[in-house]
């Protein structure tokens, strides 16, 4: 049996930057619709290492790219493929990975284990996902014990079935309360577009179009700036007849790619690297398939009673709006007003888009822009529901704030009073 002195401490991670494509609409006349995934993710990776030109290719130690539909050009173990494409040496090694929506989340927070652990110092880590070429549940065969044996219901496999079945649970959960929040989160996305603070966290694309030939994506394609109430009222509800789930309360199916650059601090502050976030704990926590939607309270839960802290001391939240109702709902059962300044700050995936796999690091670049901007802010956290009933939650402090520790590990986030270190 090793001796206490002989077992691993936890080193710090920190995120040193993230950047993400444009994000397209998944439809045939979209951004992408000719442009492989593949190749979304590679240009992530690129920026990376260009923005970067400190860190030594070789001292990456693995890439980590997540897919929801792993097959044809998000296939073939896309941490490795990506990796050999963007020019790495064949040395780094890679892997692919799925957790649905949270499959970038996950990769993130994998590889973030290992370098805490010591098995690596400097990770890329992202997601991609190409939902035009490869739908969600695309060639899947989910086994038939499901059904026969009542584990998951029929709605579980539906995104938007399992929004309205949260409708249903929660009737303070109304249609004109989701209606408000989609079209706030348009309205905070288009003036943090106006603003300048979305531009800086893309990375251009060259598209080519058989018949419009070569382009270049600068812009998000999702987003509808100057969304009413009065124009979002009448709309159709798709999912269910009479239901209240709409397409300006959802996050619209979209192809993109996002990736962020991990390191160990002490190899971060070796190698010249600043570091935008450090990474205080996170945590993932499942939920009935049938209200999705709700996994993100248990796995916050989960995660702050980790770190020793209250919802209170968080400054920023960055939640993934699959739906709106499954972001009310989270934010109720966290006492958490619709409004909160703190919440999605710049809008989120209704305006935005949510291709699946990606979006926990956009979630994440957008946590470290603001805290860049807020030092009076030190901790936020990035969550998000996941397919068939799950949710994650990765707790972060800020950087610029006066009581950062340098290079005390992660999990010194144990205050006296959560609220006493806030201060």
């Amino acid at each position: 049996m090793p001796s206490a002195s002989s077992r691993p401490t936890v080193r710090p991670v920190v995120f040193v930057d993230g950047v993400r494509t444009p994000f397209g609409r998944a439809r045939p006349d979209g951004l992408y619709a000719h442009t492989r995934a593949d190749d979304l993710a590679v240009r992530t990776v690129r920026e990376l290492l260009r923005r970067h030109p400190q860190l030594p290719p070789e001292r990456v130690d693995e890439v980590a790219i997540a897919a929801t539909t792993q097959s044809g050009d998000q296939g073939l173990t896309l941490g490795r493929t990506v990796g050999v494409l963007a020019g790495l040496p064949r040395s780094v090694p890679g892997f692919a990975i799925d957790r649905m929506c949270a499959g970038a989340m996950t990769a993130v927070t994998t590889t973030a284990g290992a370098i805490g652990f010591g098995a690596q110092d400097v990770a890329l880590a992202g997601g991609v996902e190409h939902m035009g070429r490869h739908p969600m549940g695309l060639d899947a065969d989910p086994n038939p014990r499901f059904a026969s044996e009542r584990l998951v219901g029929a709605d579980a496999l539906a995104m938007g079935r399992t929004a309205e079945n949260l409708h249903d649970r929660y009737p303070a959960l109304t249609r004109e309360r989701a209606d408000a929040y989609g079209v706030t989160s348009q309205a905070r996305f288009a003036a943090a577009l106006a603003a300048g603070r979305i531009t800086a966290d893309l990375v251009p694309v060259a598209t080519r179009d058989p018949e419009r030939g070569w382009g270049l994506a600068t812009a998000d394609e999702p987003p509808r700036p100057g969304t009413t109430l009065d124009a979002v009222r009448g709309l159709p509800t798709p999912f269910r007849a009479g239901g209240r789930v709409t397409a300006a309360t959802s996050a619209p199916l979209t192809d993109g790619a996002a990736s962020c650059l991990l390191a160990a601090e002490d190899t971060a502050e070796e190698l010249g690297l600043a570091p935008r976030m450090r990474m205080v704990t996170f945590a993932y926590a499942g939920v009935d398939p049938a209200v999705m939607g709700l996994g993100p309270v248990p796995a916050t839960r989960k995660a702050l009673d980790r770190a020793g802290l209250t919802i209170d001391d968080i400054g920023l939240l960055e939640v993934n709006e699959a739906f709106a109702v499954q972001v009310l709902a989270f934010l109720d059962d966290l006492g958490i007003a619709d409004d909160d300044p703190r919440v999605n700050p710049d809008g989120g995936a209704i305006a935005v888009g949510h291709p699946l796999a990606s979006s926990g690091v956009r979630l994440m670049t957008q946590l470290a822009r603001h805290f860049a901007a807020r030092p009076d802010v030190r901790y936020g956290l990035t969550t998000m529901c996941v397919g068939l009933g799950q949710g994650g939650t990765v707790i972060w402090e800020n950087p610029h704030h006066r009581d950062y520790d340098g290079l005390a590990p992660a999990t010194s986030a144990t205050p006296t009073t959560a609220q006493e270190q806030q201060r």
